[in-house]
This record gives C-alpha cells, sequence and structure tokens, in this order.
C-alpha cells in the first residue's frame, strides 16, 4: 500500500499504480508456502540456514508453477 501512495504522490500514471498491484499479487502468491514450511522446519529442529536454503528452493519452484499457471490465463510473469 505504501509503494502505490508513494507512485501516487510522486503523479505515476494510474496505469502504472495499477500494474504494480496486479503483478504484487502474482508475485506474492509463490511466497506463502515459505512462510508456513519454515517455522515447520525450525520446529523441526532444521538449522536456520538449512530451513531457509530449503524454503528458496520451494518459493522458486512455487514461482515457476505460479508462472506456468499464470500464463494460463494470459499473464506473462516471465518476460
Amino acid at each position: 500500500v505504501m509503494v502505490m501512495v508513494w507512485l501516487y504522490v510522486e503523479k505515476q500514471s494510474s496505469q502504472k499504480i495499477a500494474n504494480h498491484a496486479y503483478y504484487t499479487f502474482w508475485y506474492v502468491i509463490p511466497t506463502l508456502p515459505m512462510f508456513l514450511v519454515m517455522p515447520w522446519l525450525l520446529g523441526k529442529g532444521v538449522q536456520f540456514w538449512q530451513a531457509l536454503s530449503i524454503c528458496i528452493v520451494l518459493t522458486f519452484a512455487c514461482f515457476a508453477l505460479t508462472a506456468l499457471a499464470a500464463k494460463r490465463f494470459g499473464v506473462d510473469l516471465i518476460s
């Protein structure tokens, strides 16, 4: 929200603000599983750096799947 306000204050076009909001939605989706897996891994005794590495790989895989799914709806996340 703060970025959208900042863009508005800097007199950016409505289209640019709309694009920011739209693509933020698509980029947030693949990060959500990490916020469930990270505490689970840490709770199981996995070391922080190992858990973070697993979550990075998970997020990358989720992003790839999201990009493929989004492409079916005409949204190109990888240009």
